[in-house]
């Protein structure tokens, strides 16, 4: 086979720049304007990605590069554009010696008129069969390749049909006789919602995705990462997105994280309320976060009961009595206490009046843990008192009792389907306050609109997070860049970026305790 003899243009910014995100109707809607502008034709975007997808793939598994003449690439086509960027594959395969092999899911009268012309190009070169016959396609010889271009980013309902039957049958032999055949899907895998990440219907895992001019959101979000594979970005000429899109959370700007000269209360002061006795490990852990992140001080407020046990583990941590609520507005007497940290810890009897009492100061406050679930019953009276320099930090727990109406729209199966991103800019409208929605797909929102998907996927994978204690860490990350002035929103996401990142610093074995301790060596890269 001779080699490809194209010019790689693969964009790969899953490290480096800000990748912007944007849903499947942002998607038509750019494509639609450059269409209409007259800057391009259906037709040439669908030649562009037909050759991203070939150039990702060989450059992806360059062993393609050199099988046999005739090797076999099995492509799929469905019967929308998708489908049209499939027969561009199909027949720039056939240049480079593969022998496709394209099945067909719908009548040629439904596709576009853009699909259609590249179908009919494609059958002056080769021939088409329909999906059925997948049935004896799967007891044969596996291919070299699969190419999956049946729906797409245009899924506005569960699959079912063919095309499920079709791809329940292609999971099971690529878990069974097909084990090993490269898997390459057209922007996203099919079955999978790209707004959302959910599976709606059966999917056939990618080894490789290559998505068209941004990522969507269904890349990142929930079940997003796990059927992917690698993810690859591919430019096929579009204008950049100027409004509407969703930034991946970057590296946070120095500017945030720097300390110059000062008094140690230049810095901030930050205030962690702890649970009783038996009860301060997670709090003592938000602690030292906020003290590791630059806080200049750090208090942890603890019941009387508490008073020794903490004392025996702290150093830098300063230690307070805080037995309920007029022990707190005595505390917070002195302006100097610059954030508070309410939850890790705390307990569900000592949270509703001592959160009340520190939203009545006005400070920033983050609350967390027991300081959001104290408010299940009643929580509009935690939204009225919320302030915009507030952040709240529910895991998807908290958020569906806090939010209910919101999780049960995240989990309906009926378009039009609504995502965590949908879910966190509500809950932080309704709030009046940031929210940032914890989970391998973290996303942060403000009351303004304001919003930010940060995930530990693909290039920053971060499962070691999955234990005991690292959301408390989390909680005294952002608490201490609120002491410090950090604004709420900037406070959450670099908080996000930051916690990841100390736990990839670890690896295998972490424990929360470990995350303060590795914050020096990730500042120390940040800030040169």
């Amino acid at each position: 086979m001779c080699k490809w003899r194209g010019v790689w243009a693969i964009l790969e910014r899953l490290s480096g720049e800000v990748m912007d995100l944007v849903t499947s109707a942002q998607m038509r809607s750019i494509e639609r304007r450059a269409i209409e502008s007259g800057a391009v034709t259906g037709s040439t975007l669908m030649e562009r990605a037909g050759q991203g997808v070939v150039e990702a793939t060989l450059r992806h598994w360059p062993a393609l590069v050199e099988a046999p003449a005739g090797a076999v690439a099995l492509v799929l086509c469905g019967p929308g554009n998708n489908g049209g960027d499939g027969f561009v594959i199909a027949r720039l395969l056939a240049e480079q010696g593969f022998s496709p092999r394209v099945l067909l899911h719908a009548e040629s009268p439904r596709f576009p008129p853009d699909a259609l012309e590249m179908q009919n190009k494609w059958r002056e070169m080769g021939e088409v069969s329909w999906l059925s016959a997948l049935y004896d396609l799967l007891r044969g010889e596996p291919p070299a390749l699969i190419v999956d271009a049946l729906l797409g980013t245009g899924l506005t309902r569960e699959v079912t049909g063919p095309i499920a039957w079709a791809l329940y049958e292609l999971a099971e032999a690529c878990e069974g006789p097909w084990r090993g055949v490269p898997v390459v899907a057209v922007d996203v895998p099919s079955g999978l919602c790209a707004d959302t990440g959910e599976d709606r219907g059966p999917i056939v895992p990618a080894d490789l995705c290559v998505a068209f001019h941004c990522a969507k959101p269904g890349h990142f979000l929930s079940k997003g990462p796990d059927f992917c594979g690698a993810l690859t970005v591919y430019d096929i000429g579009l204008p950049p997105v100027n409004e509407g899109a969703v930034p991946m959370v970057a590296a946070p700007d120095p500017a945030l994280l720097r300390k110059g000269g000062g008094h140690k209360y230049d810095h901030g002061h930050a205030l962690v309320l702890a649970g009783g006795a038996g009860r301060g490990g997670a709090a003592r852990m938000a602690a030292r976060a906020a003290l590791r992140i630059g806080a200049g001080l750090v208090t942890l407020g603890v019941p009387p009961a508490a008073l020794q046990e903490n004392a025996a583990r702290l150093d830098a941590v300063m230690l307070r009595r805080v037995g309920d609520a007029p022990a707190l507005a005595e505390l917070l007497a002195d302006a100097r206490f610059s954030a508070l940290c309410l939850g890790p810890g705390l307990g569900l009897d000592r949270a509703p009046t001592l959160v009340t009492e520190a939203l009545a100061s006005g400070r920033p406050c983050l609350l967390d843990a027991d300081a959001l679930s104290a408010f299940a019953e009643v929580p509009d009276a935690l939204f009225t008192a919320l302030t915009p320099g507030c952040v709240l930090t529910p895991h998807d727990g908290e958020f569906r009792r806090l939010f209910p109406d919101l999780s049960e729209r995240m989990a309906a199966k009926e378009a039009p389907f609504f995502s965590r991103i949908d879910a966190a800019q509500a809950a932080a409208a309704r709030a009046g306050c940031v929210v940032l929605l914890k989970g391998r797909d973290t996303v942060i929102a403000a009351p303004d609109g304001r919003v930010a998907l940060h995930a530990a996927a693909y290039e920053r994978p971060a499962p070691w997070l999955a234990t005991a204690g690292a959301g408390d860490v989390l909680a005294g990350m952002i608490c201490g860049l609120l002491a410090r002035g950090v604004p709420a929103f900037d406070a959450a996401c670099a908080g996000a970026w930051l916690h990841v990142d100390c736990a990839r610093e670890v690896g295998p074995g972490l424990i929360a305790e470990d995350l303060p301790e590795a914050l020096p060596g990730v500042l120390r890269r940040l800030l040169g």
